[in-house]
């Protein structure tokens, strides 16, 4: 079958031209100062908006006793 209406180079490119993926942005943590991405919680600190909503202690403490458990099996 013959496409009837050929679209062009130019006309595929320009409807592409909006397909471009954007840059990821940073924003500096109001607690720590570090570089964290937007609107997420800040991965050094735990804290988001002002309020600490991840406990970053209690994570690493439960990850080590799951690693050395899983160490400790094998």
């Amino acid at each position: 079958m013959v496409v009837r209406m050929r679209s062009t180079r130019s006309h595929t490119g320009n409807r592409r031209s909006h397909h471009a993926l954007d840059s990821t942005s940073f924003s500096k943590c109001e607690n720590c100062k570090g570089l964290k991405r937007r609107h997420t919680v800040c991965a050094s600190c735990g804290f988001y908006r002002g309020k600490k909503v991840v406990d970053l202690v209690k994570k690493m403490e439960k990850k080590q006793k799951k690693e050395k458990a899983a160490l400790a099996k094998s």
